[in-house]
């Protein structure tokens, strides 16, 4: 299918047909290869733009190597479970910026941890064709019972009887965070890669520092 017809589709029926296809390319697997550059992925929403950030670092130690911010026009309409198409055509411009590529993408948002296992960073994943973590700082879908206060504390998001992602406490006392894989990578593999990008606050810092970057962008919006 071409690019531009996957990431800007018509309407609500077409965006639903390239969902199902894109799913039929999901890859749910064990990280072939140890990361050494990782990019983070943020997007705002900015009266009639959607702002993005896309940051690149060095992994595992996150030192930051570069920054692309993209700003464009929203060019699908708010809709429950399609926000990847808000979203996501301006974060793969971004991506497509990066260089060198990284070898994996974090992302602000739900991976197979969505009604229909498209969240953004299965959207992204697949479209690049790179190994994604989703980290939502809000839950989505699936049941999971609250893990205890302390960090570390962690409680799997179980979906149709499968598990489709982990409630994570990434600090001690603070709401837990929702980590799912995108594509490329397995649940395990996913929980892992968060653990090692955790600094002193609530977010892993690659995220912390993409959504630093949007929200200077929101606000110096007119």
């Amino acid at each position: 299918m071409d690019l531009n017809k996957i990431l800007y589709p018509a309407d609500l029926a077409e965006a639903r047909q390239i969902q199902e296809e894109l799913l039929s390319q999901l890859k749910l697997q064990p990280l072939q290869k140890k990361p050494s550059l990782l990019a983070a992925a943020d997007a705002t929403f900015s009266r009639e733009e959607v702002l993005a950030a896309i940051l690149l670092f060095t992994f595992p130690d996150l030192k930051l190597l570069a920054t692309q911010v993209v700003r464009q026009p929203i060019s699908f309409p708010y809709r429950p479970g399609y926000l990847s198409f808000r979203e996501g055509p301006a974060i793969l411009r971004g991506l497509s910026r990066l260089s060198p590529r990284p070898d994996l993408i974090l992302l602000d948002g739900q991976g197979i941890a969505h009604p229909k296992k498209m969240g953004l960073a299965t959207f992204v994943g697949i479209i690049a064709g790179l190994p994604s973590v989703g980290c939502a700082k809000s839950h989505l879908i699936g049941n999971y019972q609250e893990p205890g206060r302390e960090k570390g504390c962690l409680s799997p998001i179980e979906l149709k009887g499968e598990t489709v992602g982990y409630c994570f406490r990434s600090r001690t006392g603070v709401k837990p965070l929702f980590i799912s894989p995108g594509h490329l990578i397995d649940l395990e593999d996913s929980l892992k890669i968060i653990k090692a990008c955790l600094g002193p606050f609530r977010l892993p810092e690659p995220l912390r520092q993409a959504h630093q970057v949007t929200a200077k962008l929101r606000q110096a919006r007119p």
